[in-house]
């Protein structure tokens, strides 16, 4: 005999409603039709090229022949895979250091100010920038001529603002004047006395160094007893004439250039620099006494020039301080955002118990921000192993090599010349195991804030 239950298993459902398996079948299809735009994308555009990459690493520069290994072993017998190598190293290290600290260190302190989001902006405005674009303008930037170089010609000015030292280079005394140079000190050819005069007139010098509203050159003053004056100008006019020795019109006085009256014992016993019109006054000598009357060489040396930024020497330096420019907003930005998300009686507590603001800082907001802090940082470690723009802009041709990092030199052998394909997936494999880690570490932190 058959129960009710039975009856109810055994009945058809009302309404030929659709059985479980065929349900989730089907929404399952469904799933996949929207999906497959998306595989077929990342398939066609990740996968596949991974795969073809490592294949075509154990392949000879044209493709045409298997060499197993050997195309790693040139890679790690190198000197330019070393060199990209090691200035990988450096920018895993410096870079997002500097760029997790500095974005912390704006997030908190903006936070405490009435325009925090205009600075933010100004702050973050670099992101907005292309690498290519900073590049070159980092590359202006620091060009070693201070005509053209902002930085130079800051640190020449301000070089220029502590020192009342004047140059003219290429300057030589004018033959038959009575002066002598000896290791580019211009002095007299014998001693003056106290009480007397002497002059310097000088050729060799370029006009632009006179700067632009240059003063006639005069006659030196009459010196008291215990004085020797003179007047160092340029003996020289333009378009030819006057006598040569003599200050005649057209000839221009030469400013803040050092005079040093030297004692027999070699000793300096008095100092002056010329005024506009090229006059001189050494007060203080003996009555009497004889000096040699000394130009220095430092007057006519280069002067203040700039600093070789772009040279091999600090070339890496400055494209990580570039770096630095545009992706100290994003750490900042991310970083505001987990400020802002923090739970702020906490600090407060701590301010009530008496904590300074520093163990505030120290104790409660950089740990509690530490996840934020890390994703960032990771970020910028996936980032800078696969930097290229900046590399690749801003070195002059001579410091390249030096700035090398592996993104540039697996161009650089694949296309840049080399034409090595081979080698050059080498390079792109050694690249992807590098970055693969890291992308593991923040898939990982993703999945635990999600599950928080």
């Amino acid at each position: 005999m058959t129960t009710a239950v039975d009856e109810a298993h055994i009945a058809p459902r009302e309404g030929g409603s659709t059985p479980p398996s065929r349900s989730r079948r089907r929404e399952w299809l469904v799933a996949l039709a929207f999906l497959a735009p998306a595989l077929v994308l990342l398939g066609a555009l990740v996968v596949y090229p991974m795969i073809y990459t490592l294949v075509r690493s154990f392949y000879s520069a044209r493709g045409d022949h298997f060499v197993g290994w050997d195309n790693y072993v040139a890679m790690f017998t190198s000197d330019t895979t070393f060199t990209a190598i090691r200035n990988n190293v450096i920018w895993v290290i410096v870079a997002p250091i500097t760029c997790t600290c500095i974005g912390l260190v704006f997030a908190v302190l903006l936070d405490r100010i009435k325009w925090s989001t205009a600075f933010k902006l100004i702050i973050f405005m670099p992101m907005a920038i292309s690498m290519l674009a900073a590049g070159v303008i980092f590359r202006g930037m620091f060009q070693e001529d201070p005509d053209i170089g902002v930085v130079n010609a800051a640190i020449v000015a301000t070089k220029s603002a502590f020192t009342n030292q004047a140059a003219y280079p290429g300057a030589k005394p004018r033959p038959d004047a009575g002066i002598v140079a000896d290791s580019g000190i211009i002095a007299t050819e014998g001693d003056v006395t106290a009480g007397d005069n002497a002059t310097f007139p000088l050729v060799g010098i370029r006009t632009d160094a006179l700067g632009d509203n240059p003063t006639q050159a005069s006659g030196p003053p009459q010196p008291a007893d215990a004085e020797v004056t003179g007047t160092v100008w340029l003996d020289f006019v333009r378009g030819g004439g006057g006598v040569n020795g003599q200050i005649d019109d057209g000839e221009w006085g030469l400013p803040g250039v050092r005079v040093d009256a030297v004692a027999a014992d070699g000793t300096v016993a008095g100092t002056a620099h010329t005024e506009d019109d090229g006059t001189y006054v050494i007060s203080g000598l003996d009555p009497g006494a004889s000096y040699r009357i000394a130009l220095p060489a430092a007057n006519f040396t280069e002067g203040a020039t700039g600093v070789p930024w772009l040279s091999s020497t600090f070339i890496t330096a400055v494209v990580i301080l570039s770096y630095v420019w545009i992706w100290a907003g994003f750490a900042m930005v991310m970083t505001a955002s987990g400020l802002s998300a923090m739970d702020r009686t906490l600090q407060e507590a701590a301010r009530v118990d008496g904590a300074s603001e520093w163990k505030v800082f120290t104790r409660i907001t950089a740990p509690l921000l530490m996840p934020v802090l890390i994703v960032v940082f990771v970020t910028l470690i996936i980032n800078v192993l696969k930097i290229f723009d900046l590399v690749y802009v801003i070195p002059p041709g001579n410091a390249k090599p030096a700035a090398n990092v592996i993104a540039v030199e697996m161009w650089t052998v694949s296309f840049g010349g080399g034409n090595d394909q081979g080698l050059g997936s080498a390079l792109a494999i050694l690249l992807l195991l590098l970055v693969l880690p890291f992308m593991i570490i923040n898939v990982r932190r993703f999945r635990q804030e999600r599950e928080q």
